[in-house]
């Protein structure tokens, strides 16, 4: 990975944010250069294989530049830490439009619909509403607690049919008519169990 500007001290921190609050476009390219360090030290952590780090870190820099426009030191948190989350936010978009964030968990493929009939998918199950989608809490964290939520609330049988149906655990994703095939039961018994699972885990995450 290629080296990057050593950051800035908290003085000379202070001193160019509040220069590009100002509108000084070379302070602002100076907080840019010095926090790339950061922008690479989280692109560590997506290890894609059909990405390049430098395209991550391009990605990631986009959060960074977000972060420095928008930051009020006001709120009492580091540049830093603002910056990780926005350089975060930044990189979990890109992978939740390619579908890739986790391999076994496909968040945004339709798993139903609602009372008035409108699709409705996984993400819907564990997303927050009114979240600034900086504050927004780190998707893989997310999926942590749907894991464990699912050990938690779910019956063997429940567990088992939702894994399948969705390709958690390891699992490969079926239809309702193959469990049903597999399990040696309706495949309408199955539609009311998985119904019945889904509702347990999204008043878990209400």
């Amino acid at each position: 990975m290629k080296s990057f500007p050593k950051p800035l001290s908290t003085k000379e921190e202070a001193d160019y944010l509040l220069r590009c609050k100002a509108g000084d476009k070379e302070a602002r390219n100076i907080l840019i250069e010095h926090n790339l360090r950061l922008v690479a030290h989280i692109v560590k952590k997506y290890s894609m294989s059909d990405k390049e780090t430098d395209d991550l870190i391009s990605i990631g820099t986009i959060g960074l530049i977000k972060a420095i426009d928008t930051f009020d030191e006001e709120k009492g948190i580091r540049l830093a830490t603002y910056a990780s989350r926005c350089i975060d936010n930044e990189l979990l978009m890109m992978l939740r439009s390619n579908k890739r964030l986790n391999k076994e968990v496909y968040l945004y493929d339709p798993i139903g619909s609602d009372k008035e009939g409108n699709e409705i998918n996984l993400l819907d199950i564990i997303e927050e509403t009114d979240t600034d989608i900086v504050e927004n809490i780190v998707l893989e964290e997310d999926i942590k607690k749907l894991y464990n939520v699912i050990d938690k609330v779910l019956t063997d049988r429940e567990k088992e049919i939702i894994s399948l149906r969705y390709g958690l655990i390891g699992r490969r994703e079926v239809t309702q008519r193959e469990i049903a095939k597999k399990l040696g039961i309706s495949r309408s018994y199955v539609s009311r169990i998985e119904k019945k699972a889904l509702k347990k885990l999204r008043e878990c995450f209400e």
